[in-house]
């Protein structure tokens, strides 16, 4: 009787068990060239981007978990980019002009563009590196009492 009361209790609670362990795991924080710029921005900030000609900016590509950063310039005006330029390893510029899936503005907010969905699923950016506010002065800690 006690082996039967006993064989109930461990099914009985090993069923209650066996869901947790069944829950799925959050998937982890990607971790690409998008991304470590996007947290920079969240945590500083950034100043307005003017119109006119950026040397210096980067076009992030995502597909899926993947990201590719290229150096680029472009063009921006009533704080839309209005043309992209990747600079190639010779140090000239070609154009780069995406075939969009919706005709969205990429309008510029806190140093990163809206996210511009091209026909192939890939996800466009462009980061402005200059804009970026500086790292905030920490505090000092005291020391601690002299041993004695």
């Amino acid at each position: 009787m006690i082996k039967t009361i006993l064989a109930c209790f461990v099914a009985v609670t090993s069923l209650g068990v066996m869901p947790l362990a069944a829950q799925p795991q959050p998937a982890p924080a990607q971790d690409n060239c998008y991304t470590r710029w996007e947290e920079k921005f969240e945590q500083r900030g950034a100043e307005a981007v003017t119109d006119g000609t950026h040397d210096n900016v980067i076009i992030s590509i995502r597909s899926g978990s993947e990201a590719r950063c290229y150096n680029a310039r472009v063009e921006v005006k009533d704080g839309k980019v209005i043309a992209m330029y990747r600079l190639l390893d010779n140090g000239t510029y070609e154009a780069y002009k995406p075939k969009l899936k919706y005709d969205v503005p990429a309008t510029i907010v806190n140093g990163i563009s809206a996210t511009q969905l091209t026909q192939s699923e890939e996800l466009v950016n462009v980061i402005f590196p200059k804009t970026l506010k500086p790292k905030k002065a920490g505090y000092t800690t005291a020391p601690d009492p002299p041993q004695d």
